[in-house]
């Protein structure tokens, strides 16, 4: 019986997984007041991806009502400047947002549609994505076409949650370097850290956000 091709193929297979894994490597970028930035390039794009992981002493409730009062969440949601409801199908539910990013970026836009999944032992993962022309777009703001991520949500006591928050995007238009490199770890520090200051002050109450500091 001849090996030979069996054996090239599960070689072939192998390359293709370490090339996989090798070009889903996360190295840690920030670890600070408990919550930890990881990045990892994305193949064929010049900006990285980021993972941010902390630590929240509120239910998995408390933090799905922070999310879903979107009001709310464009308020701890770093860049977020508005955010509204355009339709709810199943456990779907289809999101507009426009951004402010610091100077000199150019705000944007973006239709985000977020799949909740319920996981064992109580938890929550949102799988984020862009939907590029479910609304027009606007002259002044630049559409953001792809993205993808997730918000994912694991309880760990009785009030306690760890939180990971996990995006890549292609902004579109032009991106100073040093502004993609502070963003890809502000976006997940800022968010990570108002989200959890809010969620620990308010508990299981309906929140408002507009003293909360990052």
């Amino acid at each position: 019986m001849n090996t030979r091709p069996a054996l090239c193929a599960m070689l072939l297979l192998a390359a293709s997984v370490a090339g996989t894994a090798l070009a889903e490597e996360w190295h840690l970028a920030h670890d600070e007041d408990g919550i930890r930035v990881y990045l990892s390039d994305v193949p064929g794009s010049k900006y990285q991806r980021f993972r941010g992981v902390t630590t929240i002493k509120a239910s998995v409730r408390t933090l799905v009502d922070l999310q879903e009062n979107l009001r709310v969440a464009c308020k701890w949601l770093y860049g977020c400047a508005d955010m509204r409801l355009l339709n709810v199908e199943g456990d779907s539910t289809w999101v507009y947002l426009t951004t402010e990013l610091p100077w000199p970026a150019s705000p944007r836009d973006m239709v985000i549609r977020v799949q909740s999944e319920a996981i064992d032992g109580g938890g929550l993962v949102r799988h984020l994505s862009a939907v590029p022309g479910l609304v027009p777009g606007e002259p002044d703001l630049i559409r953001v076409r792809q993205l993808s991520g997730e918000w994912r949500m694991i309880p760990k006591g009785e009030r306690e949650t760890e939180v990971t928050y996990q995006l890549e995007a292609d902004p579109a238009g032009d991106i100073p370097s040093w502004l993609a490199n502070k963003f890809v770890i502000d976006a997940p520090v800022v968010s990570l850290r108002t989200l959890r200051a809010v969620a620990e002050r308010q508990g299981g109450r309906s929140a408002d956000v507009g003293d909360a500091q990052p």
